[in-house]
Formats: C-alpha cells, structure tokens, sequence
C-alpha cells in the first residue's frame, strides 16, 4: 500500500505540488490527470526520491521507502530512454538485473512478455531497429519484468495506436489482479475511466478531484440527456433549464441540462404520444469534467 500525506514541493515561488495526500490499495488502480504542468510528473519524482519534499511524508506499508523498496518499484518514465544499440534481451536482463533479479530467472520471461505485448521482431534485435510502438513496448517490458508490487506509469499510452493502447490496459489490469498498487497519468480520459478504481486531478500543483471515477462523475449530476423522440432542437431548446442542444449524426439530440430535474419535463413530454426509441440521462464524461477543471469551460 503507497501512502503519500500532505506534500509539498516549491521551486523556489513557483508551487509545484500543493499538500496533496492520497492511498493506494494492493490491487487498485489510480488514475492522475491534469494539464501540462499541473504537477503530476513532480508527484512521481517525489515518490521515486528523485526529489525531495519540502513538506509531507510517503509510506510503503506503512514505513518510509527505503533503498530495498525500491528494488519492488517499476517506473515508466514519460521521456523513454532505451539504449538503441543494445539488443531486446540485453537491455532486458540489465534493467531486471538492476532491481535484484537473476539473469537465470529473467532469461525464460523475456519470450512471453515479447509475445503478451505483440512485440513485431526478436529478442536478438537491437531497439533501433524497431518502430517507435515496438520499442516502447520494450521499456514497459523493462518496467514489469521484475513484477514490481508498485507501478508508477507516467503517460504510458502516449503513440500508441489503439490495438496496442487495448494490449496495455490489459497489462495494467493484469498488474491489478496481481495485487499490485498502480498509479499512471494519462490525457487520455477514455482509458482512464475505463481501469481506475481512484482519481486525483490536479490543477496548478493542488487537488480539484480526488475519488472513486462513478462518484465523481456522479456528484455533477445527470447533466447529459440523450433523446431520440418527434420533439426538434428548437423544442428542446425553449425549454427553462436546457443549456445547449446537439443534433447528431443519427438524428438524435445532444442536450446539456443545466439542472439535472429538467430531464423529467422533456420525458413528459417527449413521451406524451407514448413510445420513443432513446432516452438516456447520465451525468458528463470525464472528458468534459476535466475540461470544466482545467478551466476550458466553465467551473
């Protein structure tokens, strides 16, 4: 279990992480979400000790991290960095070495983590030689192989097209079965929706989300209303309490409500001549949470 308790970091006045405190369960998933600079790589170098706080405490199971601890961390850093003239199954061995394990142990993993990640070439190839996917693959591979019981991925569906964005949600969800704590950051809320059990959204170094994904989506209410019926985008929009009105390429209506109740008048009265094929209110993406957070909407 990580424990990260009121942290703070400063470079000089510049704020980059704000009293921010969270917990991450064996076998849970977390998501970090923010614009550029919001100071979630400043959150992973705090973690890692490439930084040190200047207020706060981080704890594995209950202690400080220490040297050995580390030795049970996989990080994926957003900058890669692969040696390009060194083999797949050298660089593999070297990094697992470097976190305690034996080469006799790691030689029999590299083939199945090479065809669990659909790596198109073979272990004896040199990284230069692979497309920019392959070898990023490769540096999740060094990230994993020594399954780490906490996995810190910063951006780790950055260039990855969606057969292999799917092939890593995979292994992230793999990691969670296994019981270890994950934590990645990502621009992308789809993924991020789809495996976190918890989300922090940090904005400007300080924490504006920090919950349970259905909660948070949930305590904005059920703003979106997806109607198919003989009522038009003009009916629709006369309405008191109906924010904007979409119509898409089905035909049906987009609608943002700005009071959730407003959803029981158009049912009424989208239904006063019995049957419609859609309605469906729910409340916004995270997509658009994140937008209103940042600030590219409204608050």
């Amino acid at each position: 279990m990580l424990t990260v308790k009121n942290l703070n970091k400063n470079f000089g006045d510049y704020t980059a992480v704000e009293n921010l405190s969270f917990e991450i369960q064996d076998g849970t998933i977390m998501g970090l979400i923010g614009q550029n600079g919001a100071g979630k790589t400043t959150t992973f170098r705090l973690i890692l000790d490439f930084l040190t706080p200047d207020k706060g405490e981080i704890l594995w199971n209950g202690k400080k991290i220490d040297s050995k601890d580390y030795d049970v961390i996989g990080y994926l850093p957003e900058e890669r960095g692969l040696y390009p003239k060194v083999t797949i199954e050298d660089q593999l061995l070297y990094f697992a070495e470097l976190r305690g394990k034996k080469r006799k142990d790691i030689v029999p993993e590299i083939d199945k983590w090479m065809e669990k990640f659909e790596v198109k070439g073979k272990k004896t190839d040199k990284v230069k030689s692979l497309s920019k996917g392959n070898q990023q693959k490769v540096q999740l591979i060094a990230t994993l192989i020594h399954e780490p019981k906490l996995v810190i991925l910063d951006e780790p569906f950055s260039g990855l097209d969606p057969v292999n964005a799917e092939l890593l949600k995979n292994g992230i969800i793999e990691l969670k079965q296994k019981g270890a704590c994950v934590i990645f950051s990502s621009h992308n809320m789809d993924n991020v929706e789809k495996i976190c059990d918890h989300l922090i959204m940090l904005k400007n170094g300080t924490t504006v989300l920090n919950g349970k994904v259905r909660e948070i989506r949930a305590s904005f209410g059920r703003s979106k209303l997806f109607l198919e019926s003989s009522l038009t985008k003009s009916e629709v929009q006369a309405i008191t309490g109906v924010n904007d009105v979409v119509i898409q390429e089905d035909k049906s209506l987009a609608i943002t409500l700005s009071d959730p109740e407003v959803g029981k008048e158009i049912f009424m009265r989208a239904t006063q001549n019995g049957y419609i094929p859609m309605f469906n209110q729910q409340p916004p993406t995270l997509e658009e949470i994140f937008k209103w957070k940042a600030g590219a909407g409204h608050e």
